[in-house]
């Protein structure tokens, strides 16, 4: 440092020197004594400036170290820092001349630990679980049946090779692949921009719009998994309008995608299993379906059989409901030709009777008029109609002869019974039923004696027993037998 001393003025031993002069000192002095260091602290305040450099404050309880990270460096970053994170960073110390300050250049940086990842991971959890994303009422039903799948992973691990062996034996689909990075500084970026571009597809385009997605990965550290816990994929996960599968790690890894897609699977495999169903499995269920469709119909068609032969058994033969209309048929079309003559020849006879009193030109001519007539009439003469008509009337005849005689029947029982109850009230309501029970008529000259004085005035009496009558007049007993109608009398007088 000899050549940054000027000579001392007079007077004066220490040497002077510039603010720049001294400040390039310091900065050799820092620079040259922490060319490379390792610093472990809590991130304080983080800007991001439009330049793309990051700047920080790593701390303790103590004391606060400024730091930045250039552009380039910091996009390589595994995990971007944020406040309230403890991380390991490593970098040369320098100097600041414009404020007086010196601080850290950093080349990486890295969480202190599992611990710091996982209360992170933990803290970043809890803020996007409070925007709503992984509520269970915003997740979408998986199809039954995609018939595209679109699968976002590596292009060259075994994950891919997994799932489309997968998918092949259970039901094979069409596969679209988008490759990305699954670990690294390019793992976040790349995955959501498969995300959101599988997203942006539009049905019936040149490249097909999947109708399922699969992010997957093979298991791996928390550090290779965390590319999957950044916020942009996850808020890629949860805005996809395309059904969304996330198989990242093993089944005990969780990361944040997992619970913002609308399916989780253990492993990569279980996720093609989740996407198809079985086809044999389809198969033999559309067999059973169809067995059982032929079952019912076989089972409905015999029951409807049995049904109709049991209801077959209650109707009468038609062979009997024709007999007698055939018939009678029989008979009138034997009588219609008999008929038939012997009226041509009435007409005939009545012809003959008329034209004798008629001139042989004016007989002529009524004959040939007659013989129009006649046959005219005859060729309106329609045997086989006529045989028709006389069989529909003689059938709606016994039809109402039959109806007419039910009717006369009914009616006959209905005036039997009537007179039957007229009998049993007359008998009731007459007063030779009282005499089966001990009383008895009292007459006099004729008449009903219904007093002690009457009695004496009359000149005979004669008592009505249930067996028969007794004469006091003639004190002789009279038995005759009781009549089944009463004597006329003007008035019938109480027994009593």
């Amino acid at each position: 440092m000899s050549d940054l001393i000027d000579d001392p003025s007079p007077g004066e031993n220490a040497p002077e020197f510039s603010v720049s002069e001294l400040s390039g000192a310091v900065k050799r002095v820092v620079e040259g004594e922490f060319g490379h260091v390792r610093v472990r602290g809590e991130v304080g305040r983080v800007s991001r400036p439009r330049s793309g450099h990051v700047y920080m404050d790593l701390k303790d309880d103590r004391a606060v170290l400024a730091g930045v990270a250039w552009k380039g460096v910091a996009a390589r970053f595994a995990v971007q820092p944020e406040e309230g994170m403890e991380v390991v960073a490593t970098g040369r110390l320098t100097t600041f001349p414009g404020q007086s300050k010196y601080q850290i250049i950093i080349d990486d940086i890295k969480p202190a630990g599992v611990g710091a990842l996982m209360a992170l991971l933990e803290k970043r959890k809890k803020m996007l679980d409070a925007e709503g994303l992984f509520d269970l009422g915003r997740k979408k039903e998986l199809p039954y049946l995609p018939e595209i799948i679109g699968v976002v992973t590596s292009p060259s691990g075994a994950v891919i090779r997994d799932i489309l062996h997968r998918l092949r034996d259970r039901f094979p689909r069409k596969v679209l692949i988008w490759p990305v990075a699954v670990q690294g500084d390019r793992c976040a970026p790349e995955v959501t921009r498969a995300i959101e571009g599988f997203n942006a597809l539009l049905p019936g385009g040149a490249l097909p719009r999947p109708d399922l997605l699969i992010v997957a990965r093979g298991g791996g550290s928390v550090e290779d998994l965390w590319g999957f816990n950044e916020e942009s994929v996850v808020r890629a996960a949860a805005a996809s309008e395309i059904p969304l599968i996330s198989a990242v790690g093993h089944e005990t890894d969780t990361t944040l995608i997992d619970l913002a897609s609308d399916r989780r699977a253990p492993t990569p495999t279980a996720a093609a299993e989740m996407a198809v169903p079985v086809r044999l499995d389809l198969l033999a269920w559309l067999d059973g379906q169809e067995a059982r469709l032929t079952s019912a119909l076989m089972g409905g068609i015999k029951t409807r059989r049995q049904r109709v032969i049991d209801l077959s058994r209650a109707l009468p033969r038609a062979e009997a409901l024709l007999e007698t209309p055939r018939q009678r048929l029989d008979l009138f079309a034997d009588r219609l030709p008999r008929g038939l003559i012997r009226g041509v020849e009435q007409r005939r006879v009545r012809l003959s009777e008329a034209s004798g009193a008629l001139r042989p030109s004016l007989l002529r001519r009524g004959v040939e008029a007659d013989r129009r007539r006649l046959k005219n009439a005859t060729e309106r003469l329609n045997l086989d109609a006529l045989k028709r008509e006389m069989a529909r009337k003689a059938t709606e005849f016994d039809a109402v002869m039959a109806r007419m005689a039910k009717a006369a029947t009914r009616q006959v029982e209905r005036w039997s019974d009537r007179l039957d109850s007229l009998e049993r009230v007359r008998q009731t309501v007459g007063y030779e039923a009282t005499l089966q029970r001990g009383y008895a008529v009292v007459r006099g000259d004729g008449d009903v004696v219904t007093s002690r004085a009457a009695a004496k005035k009359a000149a005979a009496l004669e008592i009505q027993f249930a067996d028969g009558r007794l004469d006091l007049g003639a004190k002789t007993e009279k038995t005759k037998p009781a009549k089944t109608t009463p004597v006329k009398s003007p008035e019938q007088g109480s027994l009593f």
